[in-house]
């Protein structure tokens, strides 16, 4: 990773971790409208279009539970440890289980001990077929890596699931039995698209992740495809990362080559290089 910690020292970023009052309100609130909008859609029997809110609430949710693993959501303390309580209900999954795996995947990024980025290293379709099996070992590993205290806080989001799912079960209410199955699909997708799709055929040295410059791509997916931008400067809110797009571009173009969807067009968009 020697080419990545040469462009850290070239870039100026620390200016972006700052937020407005606004943008962290945004932040705390984004995945919830279209949560509620799903559910409205499913009582009216709008499946098809139940299924496009539901995608942008995982995708707010997983921006959301990224940031705060990152501490760059705009509150700190047990308001960020109540939100992934109730993002591990809605989503039915682990997130701080998810969370301990992760940033051991930003210390260890593509090497032998990181376990979520072995799916980088499959063929796509092992990838997309190996999903299910994927979120187990991400459980597995994040549990393993958890002190006592985040052991306490991957117990209670199990119990969250467990509870959610039986109520939904028991009182076949239309929307839980909705959200549960809608869940599982997203969930068993996370691996081809958030970590296969960012990382594969990266050399794990000079490049480690993919981004995106198509800016509608960028706008339906909450900035989560800035991936070599994260992996560069982690601490940045997904808020900014299209400003820390523009400075990379200037700066060092060469970590910005490989794209997430490569078919689509790319559009850097130039602005004054921004050097230490």
């Amino acid at each position: 990773m020697k080419a990545f910690k040469n462009v850290r020292k070239q870039i100026i970023w620390q200016d972006l971790r700052q937020l407005s009052t606004a943008q962290i309100a945004l932040n705390v609130l984004l995945p919830y409208p279209f949560l509620l909008l799903s559910w409205w859609l499913v009582s009216h029997g709008f499946y098809v279009l139940a299924c496009f809110a539901s995608y942008f609430f995982f995708a707010s949710a997983f921006r959301q539970g990224h940031d705060i693993y990152h501490r760059s959501l705009g509150i700190k303390g047990k308001s960020t440890t109540f939100l992934l309580y109730i993002l591990s209900a809605l989503t039915f999954t682990s997130l701080h289980a998810i969370g301990q795996s992760h940033l051991e995947h930003h210390r260890h990024t593509l090497g032998e001990n990181d376990e979520e980025g072995h799916l980088s290293r499959k063929q796509w379709w092992q990838a997309l077929l190996g999903g299910v099996l994927f979120r187990y070992r991400i459980y597995k590993h994040g549990w393993n890596l958890a002190d006592r205290t985040a052991k306490k806080q991957i117990i209670i989001d199990s119990v969250l699931v467990l509870a959610m799912s039986a109520l939904a079960m028991i009182t076949q209410l239309q929307i839980l039995i909705y959200q549960f199955c809608i869940m599982f699909l997203a969930n068993a997708l996370v691996g081809i698209v958030g970590v296969w799709g960012m990382h594969h055929d990266c050399d794990g040295h000079d490049v480690i992740a993919r981004t995106e410059r198509n800016p509608l791509v960028n706008a339906l997916t909450f900035n989560l495809l800035y991936h070599a931008e994260h992996h560069l400067f982690p601490a940045v809110p997904s808020n900014h990362l299209p400003e820390l797009a523009k400075r990379l571009d200037a700066q060092a173009p060469e970590m910005t080559e490989l794209a997430v969807i490569p078919f689509l067009p790319q559009i850097k968009v130039k602005t004054v290089a921004k050097a230490v």
